[in-house]
């Protein structure tokens, strides 16, 4: 798939807040890319970092995979910074001379960050319709990955898996810093609020009682952290 087409499909999931115009966003049980990850998302001159992501499965659960291509786009100086082996594309940050030809040619102040755009590509239903992202790496700095903050299920910490009522509102949050971006998903009944820091579901007699809840968290460098459990809803009384 050329970049263009990849970063057209891109763009257009985006601007819809849907996936392929059906599901909503919160929606696990559909194939979709949930949150790409560069580890770290910002590296200095001759530091390294991986790609992967978050992705869901129609009909099973969510796995972490790394991308089957990745193309750099932004400058063409940059061109050289993504490479594949073993299975594993990772991105190396060039020389200080080459991030300043960089910088130069993106109109960006000495010593800034330089983004680097990436088109991923991942395995979809079928090898025609391919699942892509965008994710932005910061070539010239280094950043962190944030790690999991505490999350209130119902009033209280949820464990390794999680188990809910039936046919009531059960909330849940998250603490971070107001700038963060927070998603909630779910595969077990409706979300609401599923772009707030603190959200809630609901899981009515007809929807699927069993599924999977998961939280994703975006720092303001660009950095990802997720958590995905098993859940299921026991009947309304």
């Amino acid at each position: 798939m050329r970049l263009a087409s990849i970063l057209a499909s891109i763009a257009m999931t985006l601007a819809t807040g849907c996936v392929d115009g059906i599901d909503p966003r919160w929606q696990l049980d559909h194939d979709r890319v949930i949150a790409a990850r560069a580890n770290p998302p910002g590296i200095a001159s001759g530091e390294s970092a991986t790609l992967d992501a978050l992705l869901a499965h129609k009909g099973a659960p969510t796995s972490v995979m790394a991308p089957v291509g990745a193309i750099p786009a932004g400058d063409p100086t940059l061109a050289g910074t993504v490479t594949f082996d073993s299975g594993v594309w990772t991105v190396t940050a060039p020389s200080e001379q080459v991030l300043d030809q960089a910088r130069a040619n993106l109109g960006l102040d000495p010593g800034a960050p330089v983004p680097l755009p990436i088109g991923m590509t991942f395995p979809g239903a079928d090898a025609d319709h391919p699942l892509v992202v965008e994710k932005q790496v910061l070539l010239g700095t280094s950043a962190e990955n944030p790690a999991m903050p505490a999350v209130m299920l119902n009033g209280g910490a949820p464990g390794e898996s999680i188990t809910i009522p039936g046919d009531v509102d059960v909330p849940m949050s998250v603490e971070v810093d107001d700038a963060w971006t927070v998603n909630w998903l779910t595969s077990c009944g409706t979300m609401h609020d599923d772009d707030e820091h603190a959200a809630f579901v609901h899981v009515l007699p007809d929807d699927p009682m069993t599924g999977e809840l998961a939280v994703v968290i975006r720092d303001v460098t660009g950095g990802v952290v997720w958590q995905v459990w098993p859940i299921a809803a026991t009947p309304a009384e």
